[in-house]
C-alpha cells in the first residue's frame, strides 16, 4: 500500500470514530423533569413522540464498542499499513497453525516410513489412510476409483509408463512426469499416417487393412517412431513411452484417436509432490497406488 493512502486511511477512520464519540456525547441528555417539554410535536390517536435521552446501559454499550474499536487498531492491523502492536498477520497465523499440522502429521506418518510396501499393502489402516492421501491430492485427475480418463492413467490395471516398482512410483509421485508425444504429421503423407495407424492396430485383435498396407506402416514406424517405443513397440519405462501392444490407450484405443496422436502429438503432465506431501506420505501413497494394480 502507498504511504499516502495509508495516511489517508488513518485519518479517515480516528476522524470517524472521533466524530462516533462526539455524536454520542452532543445526543446524549439527562432526562427532564417535565417531558412535556421533550415533545417532537408528533401525535398520533392520543399517542405522544417524546425526545427521551437513550437508556444508560444502552449509551454505555456504544462506548464500550468505540474503546473496543480503538483497542483492536491499536493492538491488530487495521490503520493504513500499521501492523499493530502485536505484529499479527494473517499469512504468520497460517504458517503457525501449517506448522503445527505438519508437527501433528510427521508425528502420526512416522510409523508408517520404515514399512516396507509389501507390508504397508497388508495393513488396513495404512491402505486406508493412503487412499485419503490419494483422494486428496490425485482423485482431480485420476478419479476417486483411480480409473483415469483420457490423457490421464488408469492405475488399476499395472501398466506402467514409467515403471511400477517402488522406486518408480515414488520418483513419479516426488519429482512429477512430463510425458510427450511430438506431432509427427509434417513428416508423414495421408498415406503413411493411414498406414502407421494401420500397423499399430495391426498388435491388436482389431481388423486392420491389407498387409501391405500394415507393412508400409512398419516400415515407417521404424523411421519415425521406433526410437521410442522400441522395435517390438513395447515402449520404454525410461522415457514413459506407452506399450503399443497390450490394447491400453492413454488417449483412446479408436482409430481416430490413434490418428490425432500421430498427427498432433500428445503432451501431459503429472505435478509434482515433494512440496506438498512429506516424505513418508509419499512412500504410503505409493504403497496404497500400487496395491491398486493388485486387486
Amino acid at each position: 500500500m502507498k504511504p499516502e493512502w495509508s495516511n489517508w486511511i488513518v485519518i479517515f477512520t480516528i476522524l470517524n470514530i472521533l466524530g462516533m464519540y462526539w455524536l454520542l456525547k452532543a445526543t446524549s441528555k439527562q432526562p427532564k423533569e417535565e417531558l412535556e417539554k421533550e415533545n417532537t410535536g408528533h401525535e398520533w390517536d392520543g399517542i405522544v413522540e417524546l425526545n427521551n435521552p437513550l437508556p444508560r446501559w444502552w449509551l454505555y454499550l456504544f462506548y464500550f464498542t468505540i474503546f473496543f474499536a480503538l483497542g483492536y487498531l491499536f493492538l491488530y492491523p487495521g490503520l493504513g499499513d500499521n501492523k499493530g502492536y502485536l505484529d499479527w498477520t494473517q499469512e504468520g497465523r497460517y504458517e503457525e497453525n501449517l506448522e503445527a499440522y505438519k508437527a501433528k502429521a510427521d508425528a502420526y506418518y512416522a510409523k508408517y516410513a520404515d514399512m516396507p510396501h509389501e507390508e504397508l499393502m497388508q495393513d488396513a489402516q495404512a491402505m486406508k489412510t493412503g487412499r485419503s492421501i490419494f483422494l486428496n491430492n490425485c482423485a482431480a485427475c485420476h478419479g476417486s476409483d483411480a480409473g483415469g480418463a483420457k490423457g490421464f492413467p488408469n492405475l488399476t490395471d499395472d501398466d506402467w509408463l514409467y515403471g511400477g516398482e517402488e522406486e518408480n512410483i515414488v520418483a513419479t509421485l516426488e519429482n512429477g512426469r512430463q510425458g510427450m508425444m511430438p506431432a509427427l504429421g509434417a513428416g508423414m503423407t495421408d498415406e503413411e499416417l493411414e498406414s502407421v495407424v494401420q500397423f499399430i492396430l495391426s498388435h491388436t485383435s482389431r481388423e486392420t487393412a491389407s498387409e501391405d498396407v500394415v507393412a508400409a506402416g512398419k516400415a515407417k514406424y521404424d523411421v519415425m517412431c521406433v526410437a521410442c517405443h522400441g522395435a517390438d513397440a513395447k515402449g520404454s519405462h525410461f522415457i514413459g513411452a506407452p506399450n503399443l501392444t497390450d490394447d491400453i490407450w492413454l488417449y483412446g484405443g479408436e482409430e481416430a484417436d490413434i490418428r490425432e496422436t500421430l498427427l498432433n502429438g500428445r503432451n501431459g503432465i503429472m505435478p509434482a509432490h515433494k512440496e506438498i506431501l512429506s516424505p513418508a506420505q509419499i512412500h504410503l501413497m505409493a504403497a496404497y497406488v500400487k496395491s491398486l494394480g493388485q486387486q
